[in-house]
């Protein structure tokens, strides 16, 4: 089992930068391929980026340029940069693992509120 647990999540207006950092509780965390998802009020829950245990990482076309996730694979944290933030960032945003590239994710952390106001 891998336990995540999201922070740093808040209130800011548009224009700012926020960065949510993602906790593991596994001792293979350098293993597992680590995503952020979000989910907006009203709506489905969206793809934000995601990073191997090396090599690329791959970004929603919303945030390419903007949010950058990288991780410590030593601290076994996984980082979301969230720049210039749109009141269209705002939602909940979720750390999630899985094992295998072409897996569903297997693990979910309980998400952290990000609000951007305009």
């Amino acid at each position: 089992q891998v336990q995540l647990v999201e922070s740093g999540g808040g209130l800011v207006q548009a224009g700012a930068s926020l960065r949510l950092s993602c906790a593991a509780s596994t001792r293979t965390f350098s293993s597992y391929i680590m995503g952020w998802f979000r989910r907006a009020p009203g709506k489905e829950r969206e793809f934000v980026a995601s990073i191997p245990w090396s090599g690329g990482t791959v970004y929603a076309d919303s945030v390419k340029g903007r949010f950058t996730i990288s991780r410590d694979n030593a601290e076994k944290v996984v980082y979301l940069q969230m720049n210039s933030l749109k009141p269209e960032d705002t939602a909940v945003y979720y750390c999630a693992a899985k094992s295998r590239p072409r897996a569903e994710y297997d693990y979910w952390g309980q998400g952290t509120q990000v609000t951007v106001s305009s």
